[in-house]
Formats: C-alpha cells, sequence, structure tokens
C-alpha cells in the first residue's frame, strides 16, 4: 500500500445529509474545489438520513414541546425553541436557493406542507401549553401559531387524536400550519446528484475509511480500503469531514488529534408503528408531538406523523426507543465494545452509573409487546385498531457521552462539532435535530474552520446570496422575517 495520484481539497467520510450539505454548501462558495466522497455502503443516505430511518419532521420548535422545558418555578425557557426555529429557517433559505438555481429538482420531491401540532391532556399539561404558546408568539418565529382547547376545532385540525375521546377531557393543541415533513433520503441523494455533475467532485461507495494520518505538510493521509476487493489506497486531503453517524467517533479516535480525546458513545435505537389502513392514513395530515415520558430521551417523544415516502402518504406513530451495542443500524453488535479506550473508559462508566434510570427505560422499552405499544398509540388515537398496524425498525443515534470535570462524565443529547486545532478536520457527533439542523450546523464548521475565507468579501457576497437573513436575526426582526419566509415559502411551494 503506497500514497496514490489522489488528492482533493476535501475528503468527506459518510454520504449522509450532513456531508451533502457541507460539500454543496463548500462548492457553492468555491467552485474550484475538489470535493472526494466516501460512503462504506453501497448507497447513499442508508443509515440516519433515510427517510424510513427518522422522523422526516422539520424540526423548528412548532410542536416539540422538549425544547421548551418548564423550570420547577413554572417559567418556560424558550432559548432553544427560537434557535432552533431560525435553524430551520436556513435550512429552507439554501434549499430555495438550490430549486431557483437548478440544483434541486422540485421541491415537493423532497419537501411537503405538514401542519405541526402539539397535543396535551390534563390540566395542568393545558396551562402549561397556553403559557407556551403565549409567550412564543411574541416571536416573528412563530406567527401565525394558533391555540384551542375546544374539542370540535382540535377534530378538525387532527381528527383521529379526538375519536373516541370523552368530551370531558381536558386537551388543548398548538397549530402551525407551515410544518413540514421532509424526505431527508430523496434531498440528501439529489444534493450529491448536484454534486455528482460538478466538476472535481468523486462519489465512491462500497469504499471504508480505516485510518488517519496528518503529515508536517499539513495534508491528511487518509486510508480507504474498497470492501468489494480488500484493497487499500491512501488519499491525500488538506481537509477532512467526518459525517458518519455512528461510525464518526471511531474515526474521530483513529484521526488522533488530541480534541477528540475522552468522547464516548451511548446508542439508542427506535422503532414505530406503521399504519398499513389506506383509510386511516387519509384521515391525518398532521405531525402531532406529545410530551415524552419521565426519563426519556428526546429522541423518544411520542409524535403521529404524516410522512411523504416514495410519493406516497404515510402514517407512522413513536418512537419507541430501544438499545443495541451497535453504533449504526448496519453496524456491528461490537461498536460499542470497541468504542471505549483508555481515554474515554471512565468517561463513560461515569455517565452509565448516573444515568441507570435511563437504562432501565430503554429497557423497559425494548420488553414491550404489541399490546402495549398500542396502548402508548391510544393516548393519541384512542380508536386505534390492532390489525392497522405493524412495527417498523427506525435507525440507531448515539449520543454524546464526554469528560466532565465535576462529574467524571456527562450524558449530552443533541450534536456537536469537534474540530482539530488547525481547523484542518472537523467530526460530528451526536444526534437530534440532526438533519433539520445540518445546514446551520454546517454553516457554523465553514465559519470555523475556513474563517479567512468566510470574511473575504467574495464568500460574503455568496453567503448572503444563499442565505437572505445571514448575520441577521430573524427572530428579532419581525419585517426581515416576514419577508425571507415568505420568499422561502413561494419559492419551496409549501405556503399557507
Amino acid at each position: 500500500m503506497t500514497d496514490s495520484d489522489s488528492i482533493a481539497d476535501v475528503v468527506l467520510v459518510g454520504a449522509g445529509i450532513m456531508s451533502a450539505t457541507l460539500g454543496t454548501l463548500l462548492k457553492k462558495l468555491d467552485p474550484s474545489l475538489s470535493i472526494k466522497i466516501f460512503e462504506r455502503l453501497d448507497a447513499a443516505a442508508a443509515e440516519s438520513s433515510d427517510a424510513w430511518n427518522n422522523a422526516g419532521t422539520g424540526h423548528s420548535a412548532f410542536c416539540e414541546l422538549n425544547y421548551t422545558p418548564q423550570a420547577e418555578d413554572g417559567t418556560i425557557d424558550l432559548s432553544k425553541a427560537l434557535r432552533i426555529a431560525e435553524q430551520f429557517e436556513q435550512s429552507k433559505q439554501l434549499w430555495a436557493s438550490l430549486v431557483t438555481s437548478g440544483d434541486l429538482p422540485d421541491a415537493k420531491e423532497f419537501i411537503r406542507k405538514v401542519p405541526h401540532i402539539a397535543f396535551v391532556s390534563g390540566a395542568d399539561n393545558v396551562q402549561f401549553l397556553q403559557s407556551r404558546f403565549e409567550q412564543l408568539v411574541q416571536s416573528p418565529l412563530f406567527e401565525g401559531m394558533q391555540f384551542s382547547t375546544d374539542h370540535a376545532e382540535l377534530a378538525d385540525w387532527a381528527p383521529l387524536i379526538m375519536q373516541g375521546r370523552s368530551a370531558s377531557e381536558a386537551v388543548a393543541a398548538t397549530r402551525m400550519g407551515i410544518g413540514n415533513d421532509v424526505n431527508f433520503g430523496k434531498l440528501t441523494r439529489a444534493l450529491l446528484k448536484s454534486l455528482g455533475e460538478q466538476a472535481g467532485v468523486e462519489s465512491f461507495f462500497g469504499a471504508e475509511v480505516r485510518d488517519f494520518r496528518h503529515k508536517e505538510d499539513g495534508v491528511w493521509r487518509i486510508k480507504i480500503r474498497d470492501l468489494d476487493s480488500g484493497d487499500d489506497q491512501i488519499v491525500r486531503s488538506r481537509f477532512v469531514f467526518i459525517g458518519a453517524g455512528g461510525g464518526a467517533l471511531e474515526l474521530l479516535d483513529a484521526s488522533g488529534i488530541e480534541e477528540g480525546e475522552g468522547y464516548g458513545g451511548f446508542p439508542v435505537s427506535g422503532q414505530f408503528l406503521r399504519c398499513t389502513n389506506d383509510a386511516v392514513i387519509a384521515q391525518h395530515e398532521a405531525k402531532v408531538y406529545g410530551k415524552a415520558a419521565i426519563g426519556a430521551p428526546p429522541m423518544s417523544v411520542p409524535h403521529l406523523d404524516t410522512r411523504w415516502i416514495d410519493g406516497k402518504r404515510q402514517l407512522l406513530f413513536g418512537p419507541y426507543a430501544g438499545f443495541s451495542t451497535k453504533f449504526l443500524k448496519q453496524g456491528s453488535y461490537l461498536d460499542l465494545l470497541r468504542s471505549l479506550d483508555i481515554d474515554n473508559i471512565l468517561p463513560v462508566l461515569y455517565a452509565g452509573a448516573a444515568n441507570l434510570d435511563l437504562t432501565q427505560y430503554l429497557i423497559g422499552q425494548v420488553m414491550l409487546d404489541k399490546e402495549e405499544r398500542m396502548d402508548m398509540l391510544r393516548v393519541y388515537f384512542p380508536d386505534a385498531n390492532d390489525d392497522d398496524w405493524d412495527a417498523h425498525i427506525a435507525g440507531q443515534r448515539v449520543q454524546i457521552i464526554k469528560r466532565d470535570k465535576d462529574k467524571g462524565g456527562r450524558l449530552q443529547f443533541g450534536t456537536e462539532i469537534v474540530t482539530g486545532k488547525n481547523g484542518s478536520i472537523a467530526a460530528l457527533l451526536g444526534a437530534s435535530p440532526g438533519a433539520s439542523t445540518a445546514v446551520a450546523i454546517m454553516l457554523g464548521l465553514i465559519e470555523r474552520c475556513f474563517p479567512e475565507q468566510v470574511a473575504s468579501a467574495d464568500w460574503q457576497a455568496k453567503l448572503k446570496q444563499l442565505f437572505p437573513s445571514y448575520n441577521e436575526s430573524m427572530a428579532d426582526n419581525a419585517p426581515l422575517c416576514a419577508r425571507v419566509r415568505a420568499q422561502s415559502l413561494e419559492t419551496l411551494g409549501i405556503k399557507s
């Protein structure tokens, strides 16, 4: 095995939504860049980005109650909701720009307008939802949100959730008509197709990254194995992005950068119930989110979802969390064991000891039978019939475990970018909201790893063209929010 003549300005590890978004942004900002994409599977977007492996929710905090936690004194923290709402607006701006330029196909191929509804029952939860609504609508990002406790109106918004429900039950919901369902698998493949048609971009499938070496010349040597032939080659690159989902942790460790030391991973699997009755599917057109059970991870917030997959309307409920030692759906049961080393074993053990309730919750979820899963569904769809639903295995998510000087180790939900000190390598760790905020996450990565280029007049002008609200806050500027949102919705064909 020797160095080949293969060299690229940028190497992207993994052919999911993150790599596709980063490659698209970089190529728009500097068309001269050469980019190589390596994916160990034989298809793009086959793990977390696949439509059947995620909820497809355009996470915008319209209905996700876990983004607005309530403190013991009753106050509600809106900061995460406002941040995520603005990040999804950035996603829509980029997609709209790419539709206009012809880099993406007709938007209905990957995004649909599906109202987002937050639904609760019980007097305390109704009071919480009303307070949340009253505070959120003060931001232009949540203009148009509706609140109701009226059973008839709620039945009009989402008929299934009100069928068979007692007229005396205290219920409430908020609704945003401009919510979305996104097929991130189709979006990823469309982005990669457009990239592949541009000079200097190549994608390789069945190609597994095995190791990294950073030399004194500032260039990374990346060991790639062809999984069909078993042959190895070395590819050289000035910048590397590790966007391999659950596989990113092992590759970050292989890079040897000190910034990656001490990280561990906690895998959480998921399942959905999928409706098989077209008559029932036709009665529901919304994403209805509820409140997570006490001790449940954020990715386990229950939701009854309208989905559009392969051109057909679907209806899913879940997710039911579970535990597997795999870090990828198409991974190995040895992934968790192999991820442990001298740098992260203590943080992982400390975090595990501090989250025994989560482990117990996940074990309980694994043990659920179909009737118990149906009982959970009937909280949101009282008249659900067992014969109309079957189980579907969703994707794997690996939550971050990192060192904590006070606790030894801490389990962290969400996503995090880890970069080398010179900005020549970056890895994405973590999970939800992931795909929905891929644009904001990759934009932040570019600002961190390419600071001089971002500061240039050329890149600033291009960023402003791709993102009309770039360097401005839509949350603090109602006219800007209204104008930019209207442009995005019009171009994407998802206006109310």
